[in-house]
């Protein structure tokens, strides 16, 4: 389970798909299932809690790089849902961690490593 906290732009199809999928598994346990089962003890969901805003507007910059690439989207989130930080401030690898993650996935991702965030 991952959501990333690269700029959409960068990922490739497969990880920009792939992180749009989970990141409405994540909601739907952190909004409908108020953190119990599955996944709610997961480092990824538990970073999230508290910030359903912050999420909600991952959510809508993954929407809006399907919109760049011709992409359709149908499965909104409820915007009345979004309460909490509008900003995710707590990360499980650093954002330079994350693009070596991404670069070393041989996938289609267009990461610069050297950034240094």
């Amino acid at each position: 389970m991952r959501v990333w906290d690269i700029h959409p732009k960068y990922l490739c199809r497969k990880h920009l798909l792939a992180e749009h999928r989970e990141l409405h598994g994540l909601w739907n346990i952190i909004t409908k299932h108020k953190g119990k089962g599955g996944y709610s003890k997961h480092p990824e969901t538990l970073r999230w809690v508290g910030k359903e805003k912050a999420l909600y507007l991952r959510h809508e910059a993954l929407v809006d790089e399907f919109s760049k690439r011709g992409y359709q989207h149908h499965t909104p989130l409820d915007k009345h849902l979004a309460k909490g930080k509008a900003i995710q401030d707590v990360f499980i690898n650093s954002i330079k961690e994350q693009k070596i993650l991404l670069k070393n996935k041989n996938c289609d991702c267009f990461i610069d490593v050297k950034d240094k965030k």
